[in-house]
């Protein structure tokens, strides 16, 4: 396998930052870090996530080995979801982001009023 390179549309690094970029994704991980959790469990915690788009995406997060999703053979079936040891590595990873923007928000805001302001001027 040749080395990745990211600034390559071909690279399948790209398909990883995808997911990292993924608010819902991040969302899901950190949340899943704590304890696992049921689907419904996961939709009443995320504010604003539609079932359909937190199927997809904890699909998509088990097909890359960052979620695990483990059946129970009950009437209805109950499905739980946990985050795997590689999901961990990437949880870990992107906290400090969450941090970051946590602790950042107010000058960001700022400058987008800012930003908002002088554009809006010049129209």
């Amino acid at each position: 396998m040749k080395s990745a390179d990211v600034y390559s549309a071909d690279c399948p690094t790209r398909q990883i930052l995808d997911r990292i970029g993924d608010k819902w994704a991040v969302l899901i991980l950190l949340l899943l870090r704590e304890e696992p959790a049921r689907f419904n469990g996961l939709r009443r915690a995320i504010d604003g996530i539609s079932q359909k788009m937190l199927a997809q995406v904890l699909r998509s997060l088990e097909r890359d080995g960052l979620v695990h999703r483990r059946a129970f053979a009950t009437v209805p079936v109950t499905v739980e979801y946990s985050i795997t040891p590689l999901g961990k590595t990437l949880a870990k990873a992107v906290d400090p982001l969450r941090d970051w923007a946590e602790r950042n928000l107010k000058d960001v805001t700022t400058a987008q009023r800012r930003y908002d302001a002088r554009t809006s001027a010049a129209a």
